[in-house]
């Protein structure tokens, strides 16, 4: 027998950390998601003035958990990675990419700045496009698990891109309130 380990035993290997990072990654998503009141739940939001290719509310939690089961599965692979040069740039560039994920939602509804929202986008970008180059050196197979994220990532950058260029008093706005008085 000149094998280290069995296909058997690494596809454990690889189940053990999928049973961690998968429900971490999507359970942080969800968690930092749900702080802010977003979409239609957003009255800020809705009083402003965005593109025809805004998503449907119900394609952004679709989306993001798509995206996050998918970077809890490839960072999963990575972390079975041992011994792979490489290994621990391409973690370490996976968690900065996701603080910058997780700070993109508060920044934008909750702080109103569409501006910043927009710069952070633009390094998150950079940020994913270099986790997945640095993954792909690892496990190209991984990599590939982010490909539903840059195409996200590359929407949302339009659609704050708009929104920034269609509000500019968007930090300033403030939604109209609804009164159950009669104006006379």
């Amino acid at each position: 027998m000149n094998e280290i380990a069995s296909r058997a035993q690494l596809r454990a290997g690889f189940l053990r950390w999928a049973i961690v990072t998968v429900p971490f990654v999507l359970l942080l998503g969800i968690a930092v998601g749900s702080l802010v009141p977003a979409g239609s739940d957003n009255a800020w939001y809705v009083a402003l003035d965005k593109p025809w290719f805004t998503p449907p509310d119900w394609a952004f939690p679709v989306a993001w958990t798509l995206i996050y089961l998918l970077q809890g599965i490839a960072l999963a692979m990575i972390l079975d990675a041992r011994g792979a040069a490489g290994r621990g740039v391409a973690i370490a560039a996976f968690l900065i990419q996701l603080v910058l994920n997780l700070v993109w939602n508060p920044l934008f509804f909750a702080g109103h700045k569409v501006s910043a929202a927009l710069v952070l986008v633009l390094v998150l970008f950079a940020a994913v496009l270099l986790t997945t180059w640095l993954f792909a050196r690892v496990r190209p197979r991984a990599a590939m698990l982010f490909a539903p994220y840059i195409a996200w990532l590359l929407l949302a950058t339009a659609l704050t891109w708009e929104i920034d260029r269609r509000n500019p008093d968007a930090e300033t706005l403030v939604p109209a309130t609804s009164s159950a008085q009669m104006a006379l």
